[in-house]
C-alpha cells in the first residue's frame, strides 16, 4: 500500500468516526475529502470520483457542509463549475453566526414561541431553546478571540 492509498484510508477511517458522531454518511466522507486532499480547492465532480459516489449524493453533501460553515465556493476564473474548499477558519466558524443552522434554530424558536401561549410548556422550551442559543451566540466572540489568540502563538 503506497502513502497515497494509506492517507484516503485514512480519510475514510475518520469519515467513519464521524458517522458513527452523528454525521450523514456522504457529508462525513465529503468532509474527509476536504481534510485529506493536497489540491486547494475541489468540485463537485472530483469528489463524486474520489468516492464513487453519485453527483446528487455529493451535491447535498456540499449543501450541508456549506449551510455549517466549514466549506465555502471559491470563484474560479475561466471555469465553468463551482470550485470549494475547506474555510481556513472552519471550525471556528462551525460555531458562529455564520453557522445557518444556529440561526436557524433561532428563528424556529422564536416564531414556536410566536405560536404558543405565553404560559404554556411549549412556550417554555422554546424560550429555553432561544435563550441557549442567544447565550451561546453572545458568548462565541470571545472565546474565538480566545482562540484565534492561541492559534496566533
Amino acid at each position: 500500500m503506497d502513502d497515497n492509498d494509506k492517507r484516503w484510508q485514512a480519510a475514510e477511517h475518520l469519515a467513519l468516526r464521524l458517522t458513527e458522531g452523528g454525521l450523514q454518511r456522504m457529508a462525513a466522507r465529503t468532509l474527509a475529502v476536504f481534510l485529506f486532499t493536497e489540491q486547494p480547492s475541489v468540485t463537485a465532480g472530483e469528489i463524486a470520483e474520489r468516492l464513487d459516489a453519485s453527483t446528487g449524493a455529493v451535491s447535498g453533501a456540499v449543501k450541508s457542509l456549506l449551510s455549517v460553515g466549514l466549506i465555502e465556493r471559491l470563484p474560479v476564473p475561466g471555469s465553468r463549475r463551482e470550485h470549494y474548499r475547506l474555510r481556513d477558519d472552519a471550525w471556528a466558524t462551525l460555531f458562529t453566526a455564520q453557522n445557518t443552522v444556529i440561526g436557524a434554530m433561532l428563528e424556529a424558536a422564536e416564531s414556536g414561541m410566536a405560536a404558543t401561549a405565553a404560559d404554556g410548556p411549549a412556550h417554555q422550551r422554546l424560550a429555553g431553546m432561544r435563550d441557549f442559543y442567544t447565550f451561546l451566540l453572545g458568548e462565541l466572540p470571545a472565546l474565538l478571540q480566545r482562540w484565534s489568540r492561541q492559534r496566533a502563538t
